[in-house]
């Protein structure tokens, strides 16, 4: 049976990055952010996410994310039904895609919101990601091209680096890419192998 290890961390910890460090290696990465964007290209669930604005948000037959991030960003209700179309959908494809390296001892998958989605309880082992939060940010602005205020407002909405290190199993801080990538081979050599 393949065993699920699942890599977290807050907006701009570098969970990406640390994910490709493992995939380098030989571990299958399974990038929860990346398989949800394909899966809004699906036409079914396009459809199903413009059932639950009042306003237009598909442009030339795709989602404008940019539309759906600001109208969802201020309004809970909407992100929770957004949540509601995209979580199952990208759970399921998951499934799918673990049953495909079934021939794997492990495969990683890499999750944003792996606690605020409760789904830690599929992880034989949870590994977090943090880095300083100036860092994140500065990441961020230079990434998505958002102001500093937006970025401090998702991270306040993301359960803390402590809560998070409390159930997690391994900690790698994001700050010195040499040292991260020693502690990615510690984890493989010791845990993975």
């Amino acid at each position: 049976m393949t065993k699920v290890i699942c890599l977290t961390g807050g907006i701009g910890s570098g969970k990406t990055t640390v994910a490709r460090m493992f995939e380098k290696h030989g571990i299958p990465v399974y990038i929860s952010d990346e398989r949800a964007k394909l899966i809004m290209m699906q036409s079914e669930i396009i459809q199903q996410i413009q059932t639950i604005f009042e306003e237009p948000v598909i442009q030339e037959g795709i989602l404008d994310r940019k539309k759906i991030r600001e109208l969802v960003f201020d309004n809970k209700e909407l992100l929770d039904r957004l949540n509601s179309i995209v979580h199952p959908a990208v759970a399921n494809d998951f499934k799918d895609w673990v049953r495909s390296h079934s021939d794997k001892a492990y495969v990683l998958k890499e999750s944003a919101i792996l606690f605020e989605t409760n789904s830690q309880s599929a992880c034989e082992k949870i590994i977090l990601v943090t880095a300083p939060e100036e860092v994140r940010i500065r990441r961020v602005v230079e990434r998505d091209g958002v102001s500093k205020e937006g970025v401090k407002k998702i991270i306040n909405q993301q359960i803390s680096d402590y809560e998070k290190g409390k159930l997690s199993d391994f900690i790698i801080k994001n700050i010195d890419i040499k040292e991260v990538e020693k502690e990615v081979l510690m984890i493989i050599r010791d845990f993975l192998s």
